[in-house]
């Protein structure tokens, strides 16, 4: 690989990676808004805060996020939103599980 093509692959993946965490927050502030309506503005004020957080965790924040919400919400005295969206993409096959059957073997002393 090129020295050049380096920056341009680090930028795509941080754009590409700031567009998940911002689609992220729009599912969590909706999902949140749902559970307490009329909190919008607490609720913002929360994601807000934990995504700079998560920020500052990882060059993942999206792995934390959730948790990081849902861990001040309960300072906050509420409980977790329901979270679950079936319209998030899968990967081919990934509920596809094999069962191994486990394997005896002797090992002799």
């Amino acid at each position: 690989m090129q020295a050049d093509q380096q920056p341009e692959r680090s930028a795509g993946f941080l754009q590409t990676l700031a567009g998940a965490v911002s689609e992220l927050k729009q599912h969590l502030r909706h999902d949140y808004e749902q559970a307490y309506p009329g909190l919008g503005d607490i609720i913002q004020l929360v994601l807000d805060e934990e995504e700079a957080n998560a920020w500052e965790l990882s060059e993942f924040p999206h792995l934390f996020l959730p948790d990081l919400v849902e861990a001040h919400v309960a300072k906050l005295g509420l409980q977790p939103a329901e979270t679950r969206h079936d319209h998030a993409p899968m990967p081919h096959g990934f509920t596809e599980i094999e069962i191994y059957q486990p394997a005896l073997a002797y090992a002799g002393c």
